[in-house]
């Protein structure tokens, strides 16, 4: 029997992760059917029941229910607890388990298709939202020297860096800042800013990039962003969001399939469709 999955968000018909989950079956002979949902904004709780009714094993969440989707799991996995957000569900009897890949697929991105090393680098993330929370755990299982997380308001970032840095393990490694305040070069900065959506730049000084800087935007398109001319103006070498989505959904098929799918192909067809 075909064991059926989907994505639910709203809007979603923009959604490339029907293509990329059946480019993914096809290559690791699973059996899977894996469609768009298209949730009412009040109504997120209520799809998730029908769709285990209709016997579903597990679902993709995006814009805007990642929040509602934490609140709705029965269990979270590290990663999704520390998020505070949840991108993946999968559905095992009674209980909802709450995931998030997109941490592990923006590192998978850095260290397997940029290959570029995250340990002993000083990372500057921008942005202390739902999608800057999501990666800085990822990243510091990495060994980075230093993360800086930079916000337009200071004390969300305090707060955030706050979560991890209070962890022995990570003491020391992450601090925050102002966009003002971003002192110094550094190896790998990530936009994590809703800043491309609207063709803007967020507040980050050229002095952030030099030769050799690995500038990511979580964002993607045809063009490169505001953020990604910035960066690459000053040396750095810029990268969009293509392949981190590709990559946390390659993550979310090995949680529900047991086996990773090869994403370099997929991720080129998936780049041609832009």
């Amino acid at each position: 029997m075909t064991d059926k999955y989907c994505v639910i968000g709203n809007p979603i018909a923009h959604s490339r992760s029907p293509g990329i989950h059946t480019a993914f079956a096809a290559q690791t002979g699973q059996d899977i059917a894996y469609e768009r949902c298209l949730a009412p904004l009040d109504g997120f709780a209520d799809t998730v029941r029908e769709l285990i009714a209709q016997g579903y094993r597990g679902a993709n969440v995006t814009v805007p229910f990642k929040l509602e989707a934490a609140s709705m799991a029965t269990r979270l996995e590290e990663r999704a607890r520390l998020a505070g957000a949840v991108n993946t569900l999968r559905f095992e009897g009674d209980e909802i388990v709450g995931d998030n890949t997109d941490g592990p697929g923006l590192v998978a991105d850095i260290v397997r298709n940029a290959g570029v090393a995250l340990k002993d680098k000083r990372v500057l993330l921008l942005g202390a939202g739902g999608a800057a929370r999501g990666v800085v755990l990822p990243i510091l299982q990495h060994g980075p020297a230093a993360i800086v997380i930079a916000n337009r308001t200071r004390a969300t970032a305090d707060e955030l860096a706050a979560q991890f840095a209070g962890q022995a393990a990570h003491a020391g490694q992450v601090s925050a800042c102002g966009f003002e305040d971003v002192d110094g070069a550094f190896d790998v900065v990530i936009n994590a800013t809703s800043a491309s959506l609207s063709n803007a730049m967020p507040p980050v000084p050229a002095s952030a990039f030099c030769q050799g800087t690995l500038a990511l935007d979580m964002m993607y398109g045809k063009a490169p962003s505001p953020f990604m001319q910035f960066a690459a103006s000053h040396g750095a070498t810029a990268r969009d969001g293509l392949g981190m989505l590709v990559e946390q959904a390659a993550e979310a098929f090995a949680i529900w399939r047991g086996v990773r799918p090869q994403t370099a192909t997929i991720l080129e067809q998936t780049r041609q469709q832009l």
